[in-house]
């Protein structure tokens, strides 16, 4: 085969130029969104990442007023983007897409030698977080496992201490030793989550049922309100499944410990509603949606989409592009770590989770991307 050798490269051979992608190949293939603005402001061609950000095709984007898709911007990068010939880098923007709120990353990019043409690139912050490579090693030394081992034996000796002094305390006193065996097992709960979230150890994902998943989750947490207040009780669960869905490529018990935290925290949350509490979990296959898997280095088809919504307040806007991360938490008694463990869950099974919320119709969303199982129906 034809090849020549690139420079500093010891010889190794590349490509020559007839065989390499075209433009427009490297462009389709980018993992954010990539969109060509013309003189005039409008959309001219975008690639597939692009479509899926921004929930429509291309056909019914190529023409439109890039501002129009953005929703209303921040003042100051609207008055930046106005100016066709200005370069602009506008991190943490806040965009409303077919009325839901995104978390981007924007780069503008003018094209020399075209006047008024732009080249727009947009990120979404939720899909970048945590998908930096793993520089862990096999060989590292298990700190994190080590150190809860260590917190855990003394803990285990005041937990055993308690419940003796409790057999001898005054009838009256008894609720002190009851708070100290409590507050031992809370820690001790709060260490066994932080050890999962450190965890590298991942169970290989097979093909499992997503609706048996989302049944048995609703199961346990219909349950659990069932046993709280009244107010928990009273919310509504709602399922809106498609028949058709295929099998996803998943763990079972860990997609049902997703799907469980997120129902428990829309459960909550939906009872801060006005009235009528409501959480829905809908599923649907989404024909072409590819997710941007940075830290496997290539995109990944995400057809599978699993929703959980409430119609509660919202989390507050000043944390929402933080809603996955560690000891980050809206509740007062909150630790701050379930939704970090989902997101960990989640992307441990190749899959992708984002928080949307729709402001004009008083709704959250959390939308969990999975793959599908090989052979597993539609294509």
């Amino acid at each position: 085969m034809a090849s020549r050798q690139a420079l500093g490269q010891g010889g190794d051979d590349i490509p020559v130029e007839s065989e390499r992608p075209d433009a427009r190949a490297q462009i389709a293939s980018m993992i954010f969104a990539v969109l060509l603005v013309d003189a005039e402001g409008r959309i001219a061609e975008v690639n597939q990442a692009a479509e899926n950000l921004l929930g429509t095709s291309a056909r019914r984007l190529l023409g439109r007023a890039l501002a129009d898709m953005l929703g209303p911007l921040d003042p100051r990068v609207a008055t930046r983007l106005a100016r066709a010939d200005e370069a602009l880098v506008a991190r943490d923007l806040v965009l409303t897409v077919n009325e839901a709120e995104l978390l981007v990353n924007l780069t503008v990019s003018p094209l020399s030698g075209a006047p008024g043409w732009r080249v727009v690139t947009l990120s979404e912050i939720a899909h970048e977080d945590g998908m930096g490579v793993d520089t862990v090693s096999e060989s590292t030394p298990p700190g994190p496992s080590i150190l809860a081992h260590e917190i855990k034996n003394p803990l285990s000796a005041i937990r055993g201490a308690a419940q003796l002094a409790a057999r001898k305390l005054a009838h009256g006193d008894k609720p002190l030793a009851r708070m100290i065996t409590d507050e031992v097992d809370r820690i001790a709960r709060l260490i066994d989550r932080m050890q999962q979230l450190g965890s590298t150890r991942t169970e290989p994902p097979e093909p499992c049922n997503p609706h048996e998943a989302i049944r048995s989750a609703l199961a346990t947490v219909r349950v659990a309100s069932a046993g709280k207040t009244t107010g928990l009780a009273a919310v509504a669960f709602r399922e809106e499944f498609d028949p058709s869905i295929p099998p996803v490529l998943a763990n079972r018990d860990a997609l049902e410990q997703v799907l469980i935290n997120l129902l428990s925290n829309a459960r909550d949350a939906a009872t801060e509603a006005a009235r009528a509490p409501q959480v829905t979990i809908r599923t649907r296959y989404v024909h072409g949606l590819v997710f941007s898997a940075m830290r496997l280095g290539r995109a990944v088809k995400l057809p599978i989409e699993i929703t959980v919504t409430d119609n509660g307040k919202g989390i507050d806007p000043a944390l929402r592009g933080a809603v996955f991360e560690p000891f980050v938490s809206t509740k007062q008694q909150g630790q701050g770590l379930g939704l970090a463990l989902v997101r960990k869950l989640v992307l441990d099974m190749g899959g992708s989770i984002t928080h949307e919320r729709d402001p004009r119709l008083g709704l959250t969303h959390f939308r969990v991307h999975l793959a599908q199982a090989p052979d597993g129906g539609k294509g």
